[in-house]
């Protein structure tokens, strides 16, 4: 599994590197076959006081890819949010594969 974490408008301190790759860990025990994940972390309205957190997450398995954008006012928690729903997209294609078989 090749994990790529990038960061947009901004460096990440390294707790917040340390939360990402904590929390991508647990992504194996819902898929065996994960090729890449990909992580961007962006600044939105960088121009303007207000600077709103953006988290986008790529995982790519085999013949498939998910993907999930996340907005709120603290990485961690767009973060959390885009894996919520890549964690959901998995389970639902684990889910139909298994009703087709």
């Amino acid at each position: 599994m090749n994990v790529n974490i990038q960061t947009v408008h901004f460096d990440a301190a390294s707790t917040l590197i340390e939360h990402v790759n904590k929390k991508i860990e647990k992504l194996n025990n819902f898929h065996d076959r994960i090729t890449t994940i990909d992580v961007y972390l962006k600044l939105d309205n960088v121009a303007h006081q207000i600077k709103d957190k953006i988290a986008e997450i790529k995982v790519n398995i085999p013949r498939y890819a998910f993907f999930s954008k996340e907005c709120s006012k603290s990485f961690e928690e767009s973060f959390d949010n885009a894996l919520d729903s890549i964690i959901e997209q998995i389970k639902r294609k684990k889910n139909k594969q298994m009703q087709a078989a």
